[in-house]
């Protein structure tokens, strides 16, 4: 039942100033026992002074500090409901009131609220004696009104339901005596009225009842079988009615817990006195023994003080004559330090994110200990070392929250040991471990293994050919570790990177797409993204250089001689060359690189294979031995060019060698040659080949000729700043060379051309300037030119007789100092004209 209303409030104001802000009120409520489960308690709503939604909202949930839960919270209603049936008697015994606590609690912010429901007992027992019957002896010689105490029945029911009062069957010497305790408990005595005669009667049977107070009325009844006797007139005596012991728990079987004595004043069979429990409940036979012939009162079984902490004991002592008396054994038992604390979780958050903010609730648990005073008195700490921290709450409660940020990538879970100590003697300690998952979070980009590739692959490969791996790890997981690739835009030579390679997006394989080519693109650069699945996703870049592998797929090219197969062309060795001799060289090109395109020359046919010889390395045709007249005038040779790649490509070039006399003739007039090959020779001159060779190297003269200019007028500016002497040290162009109206090139040159017999087919075979010329300058008027040193003015054409005069004595003069090689024809130089047009560079004599 409750409290009044006033009371109430009372009790919750001492609570809530004792413990702050968390509100801990007592609500007490009341349920007979047998009540069947489900059936409803209470509700809490109005006590709680909450809704239903708030109820929800709190996480509200009963906690039983028994063992086993008897009642249950609907969060949906605020019913208490019963959840399984209660047997008081079997719940508490004898114990009044009967109590089960428990306790509601309430989470954001945390409150905890006391519940007491008190078991009510109704009348499902009836009352019983120990036995179905009692045999009392009584002598014959027994005094009027003497009493003889019976055995109370038993009746496991408690208040108005226990026993009542007592009834006896009518007989004609005994009445009935019922006696209330301050206990609240009935005895009932025989009280004799009528002297007992044994010759007249030797055994009476009479019908004891008991009644209890419940409704309806329930009733036990023993039969007494009275055996009269002989006189024996002395009852035992206990020394003490009343003994008083302490006893340890968890006391050895066979411990001495006391002993008790009785004495009869008769003497013989009748003094003999026996000892013998009396009316005891069951757990006072499964704990404790005693000796019939001494008294002795033993530990037998388990002595626990948090299952019973006091027993009453009933001892009888009956003498020989069948005369018994009680006493009483009260033992209290001492608690001992035997139970460890025990951690209850009551509430565990996990997975925990790994961003979750300082002071979270991770977990919230109990710690309780069966023992009492300091016994009973706990202490909860956690290691020192983790990112969480307890915090103590009201009722023994704990909170378990976050004090660090957490970090998944190093920590993913925690195992957390929760130790629990007493404060008892010695202090016993438990522990709990309570797991936290730690959830990811997408805070760690991807990291490539390397901070740039590089990959290789072989030209000429074929498309869809895996060129290489990339690969990135992220240190999260499931989807904010997931990986894919992508290729950011690029070019290559102008083209979209795309269109050379491609990348898997899930396992980062690159791929080419197209067949390359080495002398094409040797190398290039690719940028790979890796991209998470996070959200948001986190991305990483990483450079891929690939190159390109030179394969040997190139066969050598012969740039000279030309191998066009219309009009080859003949070398011309005079018939008085000697071993050594230069005939040509041979020169080819391979488009490969490194060893791929080394080359090497071999003479592979020759008319006369003892005449000639080829340089492996520099392609040089020679003469082994001097020429005679019986060398056969017209020689072909087939020399082959192999280049040094696996497996190697090679070539070959086809030369046709003309022995002849009189080489210095241009027009081979002394030379006796068919005529077919005269034709022959003639029809080379008109060769385009030779057109395109003088045009090349005549745009290669003058490009040097600018150039080497260029740097002398710099210097002679110099020069004539630093010196009193207008005399030139080289060749100098006019300042107004640029200008069209120029005209003419104030430079001489003199150059030696030897012209292969035949004829008009030539070829230079050595060009060098023959002499120093000397510098004109610009008169100061009319554009007139003059001969360095001195101021003296003469016409352009009066120079221009002077430098030819002077490059007609120098030609002469280079002449008569050559000696050996070949002979120029009549001597008859090219020379470059002092005044050269600007389409007549070059003018012959």
């Amino acid at each position: 039942m409750k409290k009044s209303h006033h009371n109430r409030q009372v009790w919750s104001f001492s609570l809530y100033f004792c413990l702050g802000v968390v509100v801990c009120e007592t609500f007490h409520y009341s349920v007979p026992e047998e009540k069947k489960s489900g059936s409803l308690v209470a509700n809490v709503l109005k006590d709680l002074k909450v809704d239903v939604k708030e109820l929800s909202d709190h996480r509200a949930r009963l906690v039983s500090e028994s063992h086993k839960q008897y009642f249950q919270l609907d969060p949906h209603s605020g019913n208490l409901i019963l959840q399984d049936r209660i047997d008081r008697e079997a719940l508490c015994s004898q114990n009044d009131p009967c109590v089960l606590v428990s306790e509601i609690v309430l989470e954001n912010p945390l409150q905890v609220h006391r519940i007491e429901v008190q078991i009510e007992d109704v009348n499902d027992n009836f009352p019983q004696f120990s036995k179905n019957e009692f045999l009392l002896e009584i002598p014959e010689q027994t005094p009027l009104n003497t009493q003889f105490p019976l055995e109370s029945a038993k009746d496991t029911d408690r208040g108005e339901n226990a026993v009542q009062n007592y009834t006896l069957s009518p007989n004609d010497h005994f009445r009935l005596d019922v006696q209330s305790h301050s206990d609240g408990h009935k005895s009932a005595e025989l009280v004799l009225e009528k002297q007992l005669d044994r010759e007249e009667n030797a055994r009476l049977f009479l019908i004891l009842s008991a009644i209890d107070g419940g409704t309806p009325k329930r009733t036990g009844t023993v039969k007494i079988v009275i055996d009269v006797l002989d006189t024996n007139d002395n009852v035992p005596q206990f020394h003490q009615s009343l003994y008083k012991v302490k006893l340890m728990e968890n006391s050895q079987p066979g411990t001495l817990v006391t002993k008790v004595e009785a004495a009869d004043r008769d003497v013989g069979s009748n003094a003999d006195i026996t000892y013998s429990f009396g009316q005891v409940p069951e757990n006072v036979l499964r704990s404790f023994k005693l000796n019939k012939q001494t008294g002795e009162l033993t530990v037998a079984g388990t002595i626990d003080y948090e299952e019973e902490r006091s027993y009453e004991i009933k001892i009888k002592a009956i003498d020989g004559g069948g005369l018994s008396a009680y006493c009483k054994v009260i033992v209290e038992v001492e608690d001992r330090n035997d139970n460890a604390p025990e951690v209850t979780v009551t509430s565990i958050t996990s997975p925990l994110r790994e961003d979750s903010p300082p002071d979270i609730v991770v977990a919230l648990f109990r710690v309780t200990d069966r023992d009492f005073g300091d016994n009973g008195r706990t202490a909860c700490t956690t290691a020192a070392n983790l990112p969480f921290v307890l915090k103590v709450s009201v009722n023994n409660y704990y909170q378990l929250v976050t004090q660090q940020p957490l970090d998944r990538e190093s920590v993913s879970e925690y195992n957390i040991t929760i130790t629990a100590t007493d404060r008892g003697s010695p202090r016993l300690t438990s522990t709990r471990i309570i797991n936290v998952q730690v959830s990811d979070v997408n805070d760690n980009t991807p990291v490539f293994e390397k901070s740039i590739y590089e990959m290789q692959i072989q030209e000429n490969n074929i498309p869809g050919l895996l060129i290489g791996l990339v690969h990135a790890d992220d240190l999260d997981t499931e989807r904010n570790a997931k990986v894919t690739y992508s290729l950011l835009p690029g070019k290559v030579r102008d083209h979209p990177v795309s269109s050379y390679v491609s990348i898997n997006s899930e396992t980062g394989n690159l791929y080419a797409i197209r067949s390359l080519d080495y002398e094409q693109v040797k190398d290039f650069q690719v940028t790979v993204r890796a991209v998470d699945s996070g959200s948001p996703p986190l991305s990483s870049e990483v450079k891929v250089h690939v190159i390109i592998m030179d394969e040997n797929d190139n066969t050598p090219f012969i740039l000279y001689p030309l191998q066009n197969g219309t009009s080859p062309s003949s070398d011309l060795v005079p018939r008085g060359a000697e071993a050594g001799y230069l005939v040509t060289k041979v020169v080819a090109v391979d488009r490969d690189s490194g060893q791929n395109s080394w080359l090497s020359y071999e003479l592979l046919k020759a008319t006369e294979p003892g005449l000639f010889s080829v340089g492996a390395q520099n392609g040089e045709v020679k003469t082994i031995r001097p020429i005679n007249k019986r060398d056969t005038f017209k020689q072909k040779l087939i020399i082959g060019v192999r280049d040094n790649g696996s497996p190697p490509q090679s070539t070959s070039a086809t030369l046709s060698i003309l022995l002849v006399d009189g080489f210095s003739d241009p027009y081979m007039k002394m030379v006796d040659i068919p005529k077919e090959d005269v034709v022959e020779q003639e029809d080379r001159t008109l060769s385009m080949y030779l057109v395109i060779c003088l045009a090349v190297i005549s745009f290669i003269f003058l490009l040097s000729v600018v150039v080497f200019v260029a740097i002398k007028i710099h210097k002679r500016r110099k020069f004539i700043e630093t010196s009193a002497l207008n005399f030139p040290v080289g060749p100098n162009f006019p300042e107004n060379y640029g200008d069209a109206d120029a005209g003419s090139l104030s430079r001489a040159y003199n150059y030696e051309v030897c012209l292969a017999g035949g004829s008009l087919n030539s070829e230079f075979r050595f060009l060098r300037p023959l002499f120093p010329v000397f510098s004109v300058e610009p008169a100061q008027s009319q554009g007139v030119q003059g001969i360095s040193p001195g101021s003296q003015e003469v016409s352009s054409h009066a120079a221009e007789d002077q430098l030819m005069s002077q490059a007609r004595g120098a030609v002469s003069e280079d002449a008569a100092a050559r000696s050996g090689g070949p002979s120029c024809t009549g001597n008859q130089p090219i020379t470059a004209n002092a005044n050269i047009g600007q389409n007549d560079w070059l003018s012959y004599q």
